[in-house]
């Protein structure tokens, strides 16, 4: 059944506006994969903070044209049945989500990607992308590494601290 044209640019208006605040939006072919399927990982992507939106090309296609920022983004690859994910809080969300699934689900495959600062990805860049750490990640390793001095000095100074008063334990027993 054909969608009115009124319902056409509320979708547009919505797609525009997931696009225009994503720091990445990633697409992906899922062709085979079931409803409910589908469904699980839309859950998995909003406790990720990442939207998936099902919605024809066109449709996205005329959203990005409209968009300034975007409106020489190549969009070549949007071909097939293609679902997007975006995230307007972490540039490696969407990849990551989809990536996970698609260990589960290998029907999944990323067909391309652009960012923010409408930017291109090709599939093995998307790849490479999903393979990093989560943001979370990184920032506790960060401050794991800048905590490191100030353990090794604390456990320094206690280690050379207790062996001073077993010395002077030593001594008052005698």
């Amino acid at each position: 059944m054909a969608i009115s044209r009124d319902k056409k640019n509320q979708l547009v208006a919505e797609v525009q506006e997931l696009v225009k605040n994503a720091k990445m939006t990633v697409f992906a072919e899922y062709k085979g994969i079931s409803v409910a399927d589908i469904q699980d990982l839309r859950a998995k992507a909003r406790e990720a903070g990442v939207t998936i939106r099902v919605i024809k090309n066109r449709l996205v296609r005329v959203a990005i044209e409209s968009i300034d920022e975007l409106k020489n983004v190549d969009t070549s690859a949007m071909i097939g049945q293609l679902l997007y994910a975006t995230s307007d809080t972490d540039e490696v969300a969407p990849a990551q989500v989809l990536n996970n699934f698609a260990k589960e689900h290998p029907q999944l495959q990323f067909a391309g990607a652009f960012s923010g600062e409408a930017s291109n990805l090709s599939v093995a860049e998307i790849k490479e992308l999903a393979d990093l750490p989560s943001r979370e990640q990184l920032v506790a390793e960060v401050v794991a590494q800048l905590l490191s001095p100030v353990h090794d000095t604390t456990n320094a100074l206690s280690g050379n601290l207790h062996a001073l008063l077993d010395g002077v334990e030593a001594k008052a027993t005698t």
